[in-house]
């Protein structure tokens, strides 16, 4: 679940480099880079919980 996350962000990412989404926040192509600090936040937090979770 987490992999189709990142990918769904990173597709968002390359979109917003295309074409600006127009959202709050990310209404430049130049903002594309905090839809990365997202998958990178994302992708940890994962890492995380799951090396938490794993002795269970």
């Amino acid at each position: 679940m987490t992999k189709i996350l990142a990918l769904f962000l990173i597709l968002i990412a390359a979109i917003q480099v295309i074409k600006p989404l127009g959202w709050p926040g990310l209404k430049k192509r130049s903002d594309a880079w905090k839809l990365v600090a997202g998958v990178a936040a994302v992708t940890v937090a994962s890492v995380i919980l799951s090396a938490l979770f794993q002795g269970l």
